[in-house]
């Protein structure tokens, strides 16, 4: 009989970006630690662009500095080719991170982030996830409408208030399908269904509208 061979899971392209030589060795030798990751270039800013043509990473960790430029660049190659970006930033003004948010960064951390959560983002990113550090939506929080006081006219079901905490937590549909034993059918559905109840339509929306109501903690 054939042995079966199970098939392995691509790995994960990250171009690490940074100015200072240390902090790219840092952060390779972080990327190094997990089997999942792979080390596909490392580069200081000046030199990015050639290098997502040359190399295509999935994911770009990239330790952006306010001082790096005034504007945050759309990275996107001729060929039409852009990769997930996970910031680590030292600027946590609201300015910087809505800017950021417009040019399509998939998550934002600030630089003393975790070795976990650095690595929790580069893989939600790489699944097409976006990951904001609770640090980066206490920022963001005074920026959004005031909610009402009452809670909506049609409360979240016990259900959905445990979905939005694990939208909170960067989860996929599958994987809260997964920890519910619940079908991506029904998870889509209890999504839809608190993105109307929230008027939001967005994930990040929806959870940092949660937690201003009290439904979740960050």
């Amino acid at each position: 009989m054939k042995r079966r061979q199970r098939e392995e899971a691509p790995l994960i392209g990250v171009l690490v970006v940074a100015r200072s030589v240390v902090m790219r060795a840092g952060l390779e030798a972080l990327i190094a630690t997990d089997s999942a990751l792979e080390i596909v270039g490392s580069t200081a800013y000046f030199d990015l662009s050639s290098q997502i043509e040359q190399q295509r990473p999935d994911v770009v960790l990239w330790e952006w500095s306010a001082q790096e430029e005034e504007s945050f660049p759309i990275l996107l190659t001729a060929n039409g080719f852009q990769p997930a970006i996970v910031l680590l930033i030292d600027d946590l003004s609201e300015s910087a991170i809505a800017e950021f948010l417009r040019a399509g960064v998939r998550a934002i951390l600030p630089s003393e982030a975790s070795a976990d959560e650095i690595m929790g983002a580069i893989v939600a990113a790489a699944s097409g996830l976006t990951v904001l550090h609770s640090d980066i939506t206490e920022v963001l929080l005074p920026t959004l409408p005031s909610p009402l006081p009452e809670m909506p006219s049609q409360p979240l079901t016990p259900r959905e208030i445990e979905v939005l905490g694990m939208l909170a937590e960067g989860l996929s549909n599958k994987t809260i399908a997964r920890r519910l034993i619940l079908s991506e059918h029904t998870i889509k559905f209890h999504i839809s269904s608190l993105f109307n109840k929230l008027n939001v339509s967005s994930r990040t929306e929806a959870v940092i509208l949660g937690a201003r109501q009290g439904l979740i903690m960050l």
